[in-house]
């Protein structure tokens, strides 16, 4: 959970989980539907479906314990080098370095190393670095010290410089500029996408289809919809998304919010219409799966945040009348 994510955000999430899942066992039987749901707001699902993945993994091979080889555990869904590193030193006692974020940005700035912190040799140059720097005992509490020094004290913008521990050795701090560091490639302009999606309702029951398992918000729900050509209208994109992924024609009726939303590398603009469907019988082409559900039902299943703002807007708009 705190790969890509603040502590601060992840402490509720994480209890919760924990109470929903107390053993791996358990996460490893669980629906994917209910891992997702306890995980949405987190983002990144990829990290929820590699974390059950894991779990099944950890039970099917390991008899339910985790390997302690570092070999077998960079193996398991969504555990690298890092993750691994820091679960064996942490968990096990093992001398392996971390290099999350907050710890490259400490070595970076304690060495004075201004390569741009993107390229495969200033990674390398890290890992040398992480490891050389490793006690021969308590591996785990330096890399720990290491971590909340780069989350509390070792900040990205206002580095607390006179609270650290290291500033009198830290050529960062003699250089007068620490926080000019880590050195970063100009950032490229984030893409904006128009994408359209169908409310189809079939008395007082909607339809929402689920994700492929893999990919951007793999195995959430959603309605059905996708992404804007540059050579069509809105209305255009959603009749064709439909057919392709449903094998239905619709009618598109009138357009009810518009949600503005950003990921991670690009920014999107969802549009969501009333629809009709016209004929042709549901075939889930596109998509893995799709319900029928009355409005309070929507609760049950997880759905991506833009969506989530459609459902809002709808209860207190519409289904509330």
């Amino acid at each position: 959970m705190l790969q890509q994510t603040q502590v601060k955000q992840v402490e509720p999430y994480f209890r919760r989980f924990l109470d929903r899942f107390p053993d791996v066992q358990t996460l490893a039987e669980a629906p994917l539907d209910r891992v997702l749901k306890t995980w949405e707001g987190l983002g990144y699902y990829s990290r929820a479906r590699h974390l059950q993945q894991a779990a099944q993994i950890v039970v099917s091979r390991y008899d339910g314990e985790l390997p302690s080889r570092f070999e077998e555990m960079i193996k398991l869904p969504g555990i690298g080098r890092s993750t691994g590193g820091a679960i064996l030193s942490l968990a096990f006692g093992q001398r392996l370095p971390v290099l999350d974020g907050n710890i490259r940005r400490v070595l970076i700035r304690f060495f004075y190393l201004q390569e741009d912190l993107g390229r495969r040799d200033t990674q390398k140059k890290l890992w040398d670095l992480a490891s050389q720097i490793l006690p021969s005992k308590k591996a785990g509490l330096f890399n720990e010290a290491l971590m909340e020094l780069g989350a509390m004290v070792c900040t990205p913008k206002k580095p607390d410089c006179e609270q650290c521990p290291l500033r009198e050795t830290c050529l960062g701090h003699q250089s007068g500029r620490p926080a000019a560091l880590p050195r970063k490639s100009p950032r490229k302009g984030i893409p904006h996408f128009e994408v359209t999606a169908a409310v189809i309702q079939r008395g007082r029951k909607i339809l929402i289809t689920q994700r492929p398992t893999k990919g951007l918000l793999g195995g959430l729900w959603e309605f059905p919809g996708g992404k804007k050509e540059p050579f069509e209208s809105l209305e255009d994109c959603l009749k064709r998304e439909i057919k392709e992924e449903l094998n239905v024609d619709i009618e598109v009726l009138n357009r009810f919010i518009q949600v503005h939303h950003a990921y991670s590398h690009f920014r999107i603009t969802l549009h969501c219409y009333f629809c009709r469907k016209l004929k042709g019988s549901i075939t889930p082409i596109g998509v893995k799966d799709f319900r029928w559900v009355f409005p309070e039902e929507l609760d049950q299943f997880p759905f991506p945040r833009a969506d989530q703002k459609v459902i809002e807007f709808l209860k207190e708009k519409t289904w509330k009348k």
